[in-house]
């Protein structure tokens, strides 16, 4: 024995099986459902700012985007806020998006749905609160004068293009994007490695980026941080850019909280707890459920 590891055991480094991942889910969604909620509150926090770090490096990415084509640009600033999603997974973070997945565990009956609605909440909150800090920091540090004020610009783009999204495309980009965040937690749950779950994060991370699809926890840091500078930065700094706050028009918190972020939210519940969870749940768990 090895530091407390019996070496007769062998160590497995082979992925598990699609129906061991499946009761690997539902274990987890249970162990989640009863964490306390002080820690489920603050492990929301830290995650809402490890998104908010990959969506600053993707932001950061996507400034050298005039000499790259789109869809190469798009690719690089998925792989760079895929960094989010590691340092979520790899340090044992809360996701909103991610623990859509504690459906499996309702479905089962393992957990009440008082207790998914109170992770969910939660989750939620922390998440939100950990990126409007993020974002509020990333202002009062000036990040928007990067580059010349073209950290600013991007960041403003990013933002009204997301705010002026109307709640049907909303909607459905949300879908897509927690199906894709979720089939990305799905296949960390069979990797035994933290190497193993990075290469099985990347793809599908990139792959939403790149595609333009809206995740809610995401958009908690590129609508707010956009919001602060057309609100609070220099006249020096329009200048710059050659624009004004007016050049914005969509870009003001109703949109935001009302426009974007109310269907992007239900989208995501919609692609990750019912095209992924509840879709593996039938699949593999409920005739264990029967039994």
């Amino acid at each position: 024995m090895t530091n407390g590891r019996d070496d007769s055991q062998p160590i497995r480094l082979d992925a598990l099986l699609p129906v061991e991942i499946a009761q690997q889910a539902e274990e987890v969604g249970v162990r989640k459902a009863k964490l306390d909620a002080v820690s489920v509150f603050m492990l929301a926090v830290l995650a809402g700012g490890f998104i908010a770090v990959g969506a600053i490096f993707a932001t950061t990415v996507s400034l050298g985007s005039a000499v790259l084509s789109y869809g190469i640009a798009r690719v690089l600033a998925g792989v760079a806020f895929s960094t989010g999603l590691i340092m979520v997974v790899a340090g044992g973070a809360e996701l909103f998006t991610g623990n859509n997945l504690i459906v499996m565990a309702f479905a089962s009956g393992r957990i009440s749905w008082q207790a998914l609605v109170r992770n969910w909440v939660l989750v939620y909150l922390g998440n939100f609160v950990g990126s409007l800090v993020t974002a509020y920091s990333m202002y009062l540090a000036n990040q928007h004068l990067i580059a010349d004020g073209a950290m600013g610009n991007a960041m403003l783009n990013i933002a009204h293009t997301k705010a002026s999204l109307a709640f049907v495309p909303a909607f459905v980009l949300g879908v897509f994007c927690n199906a894709l965040v979720c089939m990305a937690v799905w296949m960390c749950f069979g990797a035994r490695t933290t190497s193993g779950r990075i290469l099985a994060i990347v793809p599908p991370i990139a792959a939403f980026v790149a595609a333009s699809f809206e995740h809610s926890v995401a958009n908690m840091y590129f609508i707010p941080v956009a919001l602060f500078v057309k609100s609070g930065a220099a006249p020096e700094f329009f200048e710059k850019i050659h624009k004004t706050a007016a050049d914005f028009p969509n870009l003001t918190w109703s949109k935001f909280l009302i426009g974007n972020l109310i269907p992007v939210t239900l989208g995501n519940i919609i692609g990750g707890g019912g095209l992924v969870g509840a879709m593996y749940w039938f699949i593999y768990l409920r005739r264990a459920k029967r039994g």
